[in-house]
């Protein structure tokens, strides 16, 4: 279960000042979808308002109900970004290369090949960062820049419109960060969670690390984002993998 993104799941995505917000962390799609069993695991995860943010770290508290409940304390647009601990895997040579070419791991598939590896076993150690937006209370001027405003994460995907605004021709476009950097020929994904057997639109980041999607008007939103690196000189992975997730939605989550 662990070779899979992660997101944040709010249970709704407007709320009020002081409204209090469950929210979850999941893993998988379709059938094979869960809430993520790694809350202790988390290195990272705040909210982030216009002017400040603050660590909600010591407020993860997995139970039946959620892995976290939130109560923002000021409206406006909030963004909740979460990072976890690395983690080792180790996939057969078969399952590894039929996961590396779905997820579009270029730099892994091309390493392998070069140095005649393809037919082993793949080692990665792999973390996850994700982010979800929240809007408390109304819109303002300030929203529209936090949205699109990189918030640090190693790996993440940095929309260029806030989702929330984005008018009649509901055109999303987003660019990918790697380590600050725009990254190009990575895959993105875009999954409509309250039908999540398979993403709705797949598309590879141009030149500029950019892809755009059309986003409809109901719904709970995922775009999905992995990236892997070959390291050297570690005799514990031959890779490094990121996972990074970015939720938001309009109206209340039915999953």
């Amino acid at each position: 279960m662990w070779a899979h993104d992660l997101w944040i799941q709010p249970q709704r995505f407007q709320a009020g000042v002081g409204d209090a917000v469950p929210m979850t962390f999941q893993i998988g799609h379709g059938d094979a979808r869960q809430r993520w069993e790694g809350a202790e695991f988390l290195v990272l995860i705040e909210d982030l308002m216009v002017r400040s943010k603050r660590s909600l770290l010591a407020d993860v508290r997995t139970d039946e109900a959620a892995d976290l409940t939130v109560r923002f304390p000021t409206p406006g647009l909030h963004v909740v970004a979460l990072q976890s601990k690395h983690f080792e895997s180790n996939l057969p040579a078969i399952r590894f290369n039929d996961y590396a070419k779905t997820e579009g791991l270029a730099l892994v598939i091309a390493d392998r090949a070069r140095n005649g590896t393809t037919n082993r076993a793949g080692v990665e150690r792999y973390s996850r960062r994700g982010k979800t937006l929240v809007q408390v209370g109304p819109q303002t001027a300030a929203n529209s820049a936090l949205a699109t405003r990189p918030v640090g994460l190693k790996l993440e995907i940095v929309p260029e419109r806030n989702p929330y605004t984005l008018g009649a021709d509901r055109n999303l476009p987003v660019h990918v960060l790697y380590r600050g950097k725009r990254l190009a020929n990575a895959t993105v994904k875009l999954t409509n969670l309250e039908f999540d057997a398979k993403p709705v639109k797949t598309i590879v980041t141009d030149k500029q690390g950019r892809a755009s999607f059309r986003v409809p008007t109901v719904g709970t939103w995922l775009l999905n984002v992995i990236w892997s690196e070959p390291v050297k000189g570690d005799a514990d992975a031959d890779f490094d993998t990121t996972f990074s997730s970015l939720t938001w939605g309009y109206g209340q989550s039915r999953r």
